[in-house]
């Protein structure tokens, strides 16, 4: 895999793993770029947890992208990360939903019109906050986004009518996720079904919130859910843009 530069692995501009810009509603947006060894393939925006753009979001980007996938993680931080939960709630809450949609809006429109990328629509996913964005992403962009991930999204309220989604669903979640409980979930997947008519595939795993995150902040990391969540993730991706199974 190389990053967009052409180099090997993680590339930075700055302190930051930003190595890429972008238009983005009248302004300019960061983010990380990976393009797969072939040269070429779907693309997939990747959204990154309340933390930042760390080096965990960008290895899903490399993951990704030796999957086959140009892979895009947008910094809606601007290069700032942490490691302490409540500095991770203040970059959130003080991040608005509006400015959020916009910049991952321009990934989508640079992904799409990227010469790596193959396909009509590109695939999204995302985790805690970035899941909840997921969701956002889907129904703001309507049939440019051919299949959405997130996992354990965390919104709240501040979720858009759905009526525009169109993308096909696959969610995962943690059955002991004390910040978006199981009941909030069931909820949430009824909410798209009556809006869009379409039934959400969101599953549930014996594990906490963040149970993907293999930099385990809050303790919750779970490898064998985490595993079982990706090979779906992956797969799923594949059947939905376009691209075949390996061998």
């Amino acid at each position: 895999m190389r990053g967009a530069g052409g180099s090997d692995g993680i590339t930075g501009m700055g302190n930051s793993l930003q190595n890429v810009s972008f238009a983005s509603n009248g302004s300019t947006a960061h983010g990380y770029l990976v393009v797969p060894e072939a040269g070429s393939g779907p693309g997939v925006v990747v959204v990154q947890e309340w933390w930042g753009l760390t080096s965990h979001i960008a290895n899903v980007a490399n993951r990704l992208a030796a999957e086959g996938f140009v892979a895009l993680a947008p910094d809606l931080f601007g290069g700032t990360t942490t490691h302490d939960a409540a500095e991770a709630g203040k970059l959130m809450q003080d991040l608005p939903v509006d400015q959020a949609a916009r910049d991952l809006g321009g990934a989508v429109d640079y992904l799409l019109a990227h010469d790596a990328v193959t396909g009509p629509k590109v695939g999204v996913v995302g985790f805690c906050m970035g899941g909840g964005f997921v969701l956002v992403l889907a129904a703001q962009q309507g049939d440019k986004i051919g299949a959405a991930v997130p996992f354990y999204g965390v919104l709240g309220e501040d979720y858009p009518s759905f009526e525009a989604l169109s993308a096909p669903l696959l969610g995962h979640f943690g059955e002991q996720d004390e910040m978006q409980s199981p009941d909030q979930v069931r909820q949430l997947a009824a909410t798209i079904e009556k809006q869009t008519g379409q039934r959400p595939d969101f599953r549930f795993y014996p594990a906490g919130h963040a149970f993907f995150n293999d930099e385990n902040l809050l303790g919750t990391y779970d490898p064998e859910q985490a595993a079982k969540a990706w090979d779906a993730t992956v797969g799923f991706l594949r059947e939905h843009l376009g691209m075949p199974e390996p061998g």
